[in-house]
């Protein structure tokens, strides 16, 4: 997951607390609320790669409020921070024959908090020299320039990973070791001991045709780069599972393709229309977009068809904190989003069908307590 956008804000969502919703001003989806969980303000990737983080800890601080803990703002750059040195070593093991990038997965975040912990915001920004916005333009650049040069090697010298962790120092901060937050001392290890997360309670699903139900296979996408597995359910009992969870106040972390004309940011929806794009004229799109109408029937085989021929990609991590019902009766998953709060009139929030998520979700994470007990018999846990 690597959508970048560039925008610039970071404010107070209010969306949280609304009652009555609509996809933008004088909009023309009109919103009834069925279940709207608290989450923290919206964040902003700005010039980065890092929704994976982004959405993950948003998953997590909701997680906490779920929890009764006090609201926090964790570091994302924390985790870019420590997860790169990983995916840089693996890179230069297989000699180069992997992606290597800025985009990341959900597990990418656990491995951070399980191995090195967190911090919060305010104790490790990833900013440097005055900057207001991130901007990892270069330093990604930077980076994979580096471990192509040693992937290349006939015998890699084992100090380019010093160098590599000096380069990201310089980039986004040396990653304290100890800190005070609040009136009192931690270190990353401590600060996550607090919080009271299990990462051992959290797991990833998916629904594809390609792998055994009821298995776990590593996800075949480009950012994938740890090879770890999620479980593999029908699309009926994913679908079943993300409503689980957020009627039961648990939040669901997603991550989906956002490349279809269908998905409007701006318009504050993600759709996808009964007639397929092709049939409907082209000065008609953007009325199909702005109204609410009748949505395909997404079966497990127009699901595995868009995976199997690249249309559906692992673009995109973002967090559902509830569900709504549009003025037909269609059923929406409310998606908080990490690109600022400027870009459209939702808060930085959007609306997307359940259509669309059955659809372009590639995976989602859920607290394993979410998912309902005879599928997480057929699961194993």
């Amino acid at each position: 997951m690597k959508t970048s956008l560039f925008i610039f804000a970071v404010s107070f969502s209010t969306l949280a607390f609304a009652q009555d919703l609509s996809n933008k001003k004088d909009g023309n989806y009109k919103f009834t609320v069925i279940k709207n969980l608290e989450s923290t303000e919206v964040q902003n990737q700005a010039h980065s790669s890092t929704c994976w983080t982004f959405s993950t800890l948003s998953f997590f601080e909701s997680e906490l409020l779920r929890m009764g803990k006090p609201k926090v703002n964790l570091s994302e750059m924390f985790i870019v921070r420590n997860s790169y040195p990983a995916k840089a070593e693996k890179y230069v093991r297989m000699h180069g024959l992997i992606n290597f990038g800025p985009g990341g997965a959900f597990h990418d975040v656990t491995y951070v908090l399980k191995n090195y912990g967190i911090v919060p915001q305010k104790v490790y920004s990833g900013l440097m020299n005055g900057e207001k916005d991130i901007d990892h333009a270069d330093m990604d650049n930077v980076l994979k320039s580096m471990v192509e040069t040693i992937s290349r090697s006939n015998k890699p010298n084992p100090s380019w990973s010093k160098a590599f962790d000096a380069t990201l120092d310089s980039y986004l901060g040396t990653a304290p070791k100890d800190f005070e937050y609040e009136g009192k001392k931690y270190t990353p290890q401590t600060y996550m001991q607090s919080l009271g997360l299990d990462m051992n309670n959290y797991v990833e699903i998916t629904s594809f045709t390609h792998h055994p139900f009821y298995r776990k296979f590593a996800l075949e996408v480009q950012d994938n780069w740890a090879w770890d597995e999620v479980y593999n359910v029908r699309l009926a009992e994913m679908m079943e599972t993300i409503d689980n969870a957020i009627m039961n106040g648990y939040s669901v972390a997603w991550a989906a393709d956002v490349s279809e004309k269908g998905f409007s940011f701006k318009n504050g929806v993600a759709i996808v229309p009964a007639l397929d794009w092709d049939e409907i004229k082209k000065e008609k799109i953007d009325s199909v977009i702005l109204n609410p109408g009748k949505q395909k029937e997404i079966t497990e085989e127009i699901r595995q068809k868009a995976f199997d021929n690249y249309e559906t990609q692992d673009d995109h991590g973002m967090h559902f904190v509830g569900i709504v019902k549009d003025q037909n009766g269609t059923k929406y998953y409310i998606v908080k989003n990490s690109w600022g709060t400027k870009n459209n009139e939702c808060d930085g929030y959007f609306y997307a069908s359940e259509a669309y998520v059955k659809y372009k979700t590639t995976c989602i994470m859920v607290h394993k307590d979410a998912v309902k007990k005879d599928l997480g018999k057929k699961l194993g846990f």
